[in-house]
């Protein structure tokens, strides 16, 4: 007997209780594709014995850049702590941050709560309320592993990111059913957690041997012990806010990001919202040019629906669509590519079609001027081809068979993603 989670689907249920989907049988209708009623009951066979324990550590909402972060000031919990951290400086891509801003720039940039990057920092490397007691807590306070280049307080907190979003979204999808151990052991995940939970035991499987691992989490003296000491109950904290996928939720009406009339292209179907290991939430539009490569653009990426602009910097824009100033709420279009001049500002409330800014090269890696369009919801990255699929005007999301690859329809119409371009890439969006 299981009863569903927010944000279950059919297919992940299957994955993480080794069933086909027709195995899995309720009382109840069963929806095939979208997202599972919250509480609906489900009889699954038990296919699997041996697995990790069946005791949830975290919410959901503790491992997201959720709603639970809205009132939590990071600056002044690490001056209080008092500890390394408190005095420390670093100079990254963003320019020199302190301490407090480092966790809270890659909170940001990944979605994850700046909660759990202290409690890891702590936990691993005593920064928050000691001092490193040695060359590798100092230069590699998460990681550990000396041999790597990707040193320093931001590429460490970046890289523990990256692994929470591994457990977490692998767990979702049901693309994650098993943890690997630096010791090559195995050990089934338990099908009836959550993918807080996951998360936090996918990143301690990549750093601790399955002997020490339940020690690691579970013990007095473990991880889970510390971030309830500095932090209080997860629990009491998550009731304000989960679940972070309401009932019924649904996309809103999203239109094409550019002008009727004008021809662009999908030049890419679902992708990594954010840099590695995150969820494949994004996709792809460039205009059309008579150049390729990074070439300056006169068109505008136009505003897909109203909102306020919650956040731009080099490259990025992101819209709120619930209009509450907070990208850690509701409904939220993250936008990547922007060029700096005519960038819309921090604050500005855009209606439909207002222009966003100009498509380009800025803020990451890019062969061509394009923009990077992808969504979140109460903080999660929301996958491109998923239970809430990605439709902007009428035109439906498919993944393909990798990354970039993948299809946009709508009615009998099909238009196939393509980096290069093609006219099979082609899309216009219909003059009113």
């Amino acid at each position: 007997m299981y009863y569903a989670q927010s944000g279950d689907s059919l297919a992940a249920l299957a994955a993480r209780f080794g069933v086909v989907p027709n195995d899995i049988k309720s009382p109840d209708p069963i929806s095939s594709n979208g997202l599972l009623r919250i509480s609906q009951l489900f009889l699954i066979p038990r296919n699997v014995s041996e697995t990790s324990p069946t005791t949830e550590i975290l919410p959901d909402s503790e491992v997201m850049f959720s709603p639970s972060t809205l009132d939590f000031d990071i600056g002044a919990f690490v001056k209080q702590a008092g500890g390394y951290l408190s005095t420390f400086y670093e100079y990254t891509g963003y320019g020199n941050l302190t301490g407090a801003e480092v966790v809270y720039q890659v909170a940001q940039d990944n979605s994850i709560n700046p909660r759990l990057l202290l409690a890891l920092l702590e936990y691993q490397a005593h920064w928050v309320y000691g001092t490193p007691g040695n060359l590798a807590d100092s230069e590699y306070p998460i990681e550990k592993n000396m041999y790597v280049n990707s040193h320093g307080l931001f590429n460490e907190l970046s890289w523990a990111a990256h692994q929470l979003e591994t457990g977490y979204y692998g767990w979702r999808t049901g693309k994650l059913t098993t943890l690997t151990f630096p010791d090559d052991t195995n050990l089934r995940l338990a099908p009836e957690i959550n993918p807080g939970t996951v998360a936090v035991q996918y990143f301690f499987s990549k750093l601790i041997n399955r002997r020490d691992w339940n020690g690691a989490l579970y013990s007095s003296t473990g991880f889970m012990a510390l971030y309830e000491r500095m932090f209080g109950s997860v629990w009491a904290r998550s009731q304000s806010v989960e679940p972070l996928f309401p009932p019924d939720l649904v996309q809103p009406t999203l239109d094409l990001p550019f002008f009727p009339g004008m021809v662009w292209s999908y030049s890419g179907g679902p992708h990594e919202a954010w840099g590695e290991d995150s969820p494949l939430a994004a996709v792809d539009f460039a205009p059309g040019s008579t150049e390729s490569g990074c070439v300056p653009s006169s068109t505008w990426v136009l505003a897909p629906a109203a909102g306020i602009v919650v956040r731009s910097s080099t490259g990025i824009v992101v819209l709120d669509l619930d209009g509450d100033g907070h990208e850690q709420t509701g409904w939220v279009l993250f936008f990547l590519h922007i060029r700096t001049d005519g960038r819309a500002y921090v604050g500005q409330r855009l209606n439909k079609d207002d222009p966003i800014g100009h498509p380009s090269c800025e803020g990451g890696d890019a062969t061509g001027t394009h923009v990077h369009i992808a969504r979140k919801y109460n903080g999660e990255w929301i996958p491109a081809d998923s239970p809430l699929p990605f439709v902007l005007g009428g035109w439906q999301v498919h993944a393909g068979t990798e990354q970039y690859k993948g299809t946009l329809t709508k009615d009998d119409k099909t238009i196939t993603a393509d980096t290069n371009g093609s006219a099979y890439t082609q899309i216009t969006r219909p003059k009113p």
